[in-house]
């Protein structure tokens, strides 16, 4: 299906803006099923998400204009968590309040994870799969496909020295303290830096218009994120139990990620493989997996949790890890709506934002290392894949679903080969 043309979130088209956008409150039904043909057909990623999401709801059914669905990406990039995913929860909450936003969440997110789910319980019953050649192969896929997140974000989130050198200082910082520890350090560091020492240029103001969240429900919901960042790890810290130390671990990771998509991973790495729910190798062919499927990456919680050997598995993990990793956006989405107008326009913010930018891309460069490097990359030929793999993404511009079937080709011949 080719992909809608692309869109640039502040600059908003003239026609677009002006053009009739339908009034009036919709259905929690209308919201589902508009947003489950997005779940069922959108490949791609986050940034093809959010195009699809402009093709359909401010060209074809008019919900919003463009200068409305621009303030909500911006607002979304600006936040911590699943930025397409956050959008979508967005305009499902503004066309039909709470309900709009759960039934838009679970329309686009939930045909990944059962799809996710289903090839975890598959791995688990059939143990001999985790081995297999084709399985491999999904490792490697998952090599080209992290570098090539590398390259892209180092090239659009860190375009002068500064916050180049901030993005080296925490790959560093994570090679060294490979635990969510190092992880929460380096985007601190990005955090004081950014607000310190960068100077960010303000983006164009657009349009404001109603939230569909209250004053007091945004309190409210930013009171609750809070005290489940808290809680959650207090909890595990007292009680000492498995089930405790994978909700916080998963909830932290959805909290702290920003620009969504591949940054998750190292995060989820700390949180399931050093935690020993899964496999090194059972966590990489699942992401390598996840690269084939339409909606969010974050439904990668999905398979973790069926696959985990912890307190929590099956269809019941997953289901409670994919609402751990998904509720704090969902929470800062309905916490920022009724402030973004006058928040976004503070210098300190923007500063503040870049440098966490610059230092989630160094702590992805050093997920790319580990674990993805060490447990994909075997030997020369492995290398070769992977390089031919990053080629097709980079520069033949390759869907990530065409290049993971490719990967898992080429792992099945290697294996026949050798």
């Amino acid at each position: 299906m080719p992909l809608p043309p692309p869109h640039d979130e502040h600059v908003a088209s003239q026609s677009a803006a002006s053009a009739r956008v339908q009034a009036g409150p919709g259905s929690c039904l209308e919201v589902f099923l508009a947003f489950l043909r997005l779940g069922l057909t959108s490949f791609g990623g986050p940034v093809a998400h959010l195009a699809y999401f402009r093709a359909e709801f401010v060209d074809r059914r008019r919900w919003l204009d463009d200068y409305a669905y621009s303030d909500l990406v911006a607002l979304c990039q600006f936040l911590p968590g699943p930025a397409s995913s956050q959008v979508g929860m967005a305009i499902g909450l503004k066309r039909a309040g709470w309900t709009g936003m759960l039934a838009a969440w679970a329309a686009f997110t939930l045909p990944t994870a059962i799809a996710l789910a289903l090839f975890a319980l598959g791995l688990g019953h059939f143990g001999w799969l985790s081995g297999s050649a084709a399985i491999h192969g999904l490792k490697i896929a998952a090599v080209a496909i992290v570098a090539q997140a590398v390259w892209g974000m180092g090239r659009s989130l860190c375009p002068d020295r500064p916050r180049a050198g901030l993005a080296v200082a925490c790959a560093l910082i994570t090679v060294a303290l490979p635990t969510a520890l190092g992880q929460l350090a380096a985007i601190l560091l990005g955090a004081v830096v950014g607000a310190a020492a960068l100077k960010v240029p303000a983006r164009p103001s657009l349009a404001s218009e109603a939230t569909g969240v209250s004053r007091r429900a945004g309190y409210g919901a930013l009171a609750l994120f809070v005290l489940l960042l808290a809680a959650l790890p207090a909890w595990a810290a007292i009680s000492d139990e498995p089930l405790a130390a994978q909700l916080a671990g998963f909830y932290r990771a959805g909290a702290l990620v920003f620009g969504g998509g591949h940054v998750v991973l190292p995060l989820l790495e700390s949180a399931s493989v050093a935690g020993g729910m899964v496999s090194n190798a059972d966590f990489l062919a699942g992401y390598g997996a996840a690269q084939a499927m339409p909606g969010p990456l974050f439904a990668f919680a999905a398979f973790l949790g069926a696959m985990s050997s912890g307190p929590l598995s099956g269809w019941a993990g997953g289901l409670a890890l994919l609402i751990a990793i998904f509720l704090p956006g969902a929470l800062l989405v309905a916490a920022a709506l009724p402030f973004w107008d006058s928040l976004r326009l503070r210098p300190g913010v923007r500063n503040m934002i870049a440098g966490v930018n610059a230092s989630v891309v160094g702590i992805l460069l050093s997920a790319l290392y580990d674990p993805v490097w060490i447990g994909g990359i075997l030997g020369r030929a492995d290398f070769a894949l992977a390089l031919l793999l990053f080629a097709l993404l980079v520069y033949a511009r390759w869907s990530p679903a065409w290049v993971v079937l490719a990967a898992a080709a080429g792992g099945w011949a290697l294996g026949w080969l050798g």
